[in-house]
């Protein structure tokens, strides 16, 4: 009876092994695919921050920015340790090519191939009419297109919890939550003066304020996942020429000077 019962802890000590063994495998090899998979997006996003020189303010920010965004994904690469960590890498240079295409738009190229909608980009709205309010004593100003007063671009999703609508703007007013991890007190008053009434921008600034920016959205009107909400191809670009040259997301006919492959 001894030995039977000796037989079956050495059975179940072996299957414990081997089943660990396998998921060890399986952990290594999930860890492995998603790894290749953002290396791919990650070495996509460099080689067209280093193969556009720009032409104008606007694109000279969103360049730095995809360039921030591609130094930010090779950090977190070099640290992934698990298949999570190698999908935030992947999400953080999507989010470059967004900034890439918002560079080729602001010097009136083809934005290239469509990309992978980012988190929470969806339920964030996009700017779809020009808009200029006074806040603090700053006049800020929101666009569908880029001009010499809208330089700054945002592709849309969230930052520090909250939705922030893809566009054009005068100034990052975004950026002091991206540093700090939160929102200062008059977020949503600011929110309130650019947005309020923007057919693009379906919910409140309590809706705003608490993440759920989704609550009255139309999701109907969003486009295609991957196109631009930030853009308006058939937008007048505010004295820059005449946005209607040729470009329109995500066909396959791009310029062969654009640099760009098929993602």
């Amino acid at each position: 009876m001894l030995w039977w019962l000796i037989a079956i802890v050495v059975v179940c000590v072996v299957a414990l092994l081997y089943l660990r063994a396998e998921q060890n495998k399986r952990n290594a090899r999930e860890l492995e695919e998603a790894q290749a998979d953002a290396r791919v997006t990650i070495e996509r996003l460099g080689g067209q921050v280093y193969h556009l020189s720009p032409r104008n303010e606007a694109a000279r920010q969103a360049l730095a920015d995809a360039s921030e965004r591609y130094n930010a994904a090779g950090g977190q690469m070099d640290r992934a340790n698990s298949p999570v960590h190698a999908r935030l890498a992947k999400q953080t240079a999507v989010e470059g090519l967004y900034y890439i295409r918002a560079a080729r738009t602001a010097m009136q190229m083809d934005p290239g191939p469509p990309v992978p909608t980012l988190d929470g980009q969806d339920i964030a709205g996009h700017v779809d009419e020009l808009r200029v309010v006074e806040h603090n004593g700053r006049r800020i100003t929101a666009s569908p297109a880029p001009s010499p007063g809208t330089p700054n671009y945002h592709p849309g999703g969230r930052v520090a919890g909250r939705p922030v609508p893809a566009g054009w703007y005068s100034e990052p007013w975004w950026k002091p939550a991206l540093i700090a991890g939160a929102w200062g007190a008059g977020a949503a008053l600011l929110f309130t003066s650019l947005f309020a009434g923007m057919s693009g921008v379906g919910y409140d600034a309590q809706a705003f304020e608490d993440g759920t920016g989704e609550a009255a959205l139309d999701h109907g009107d969003q486009g295609e996942i991957g196109q631009d909400p930030g853009y308006d191809p058939g937008q007048d670009s505010g004295g820059w020429g005449n946005s209607d040259s040729g470009f329109e997301g995500g066909h396959d006919g791009f310029d062969s000077g654009g640099g760009f492959d098929a993602f």
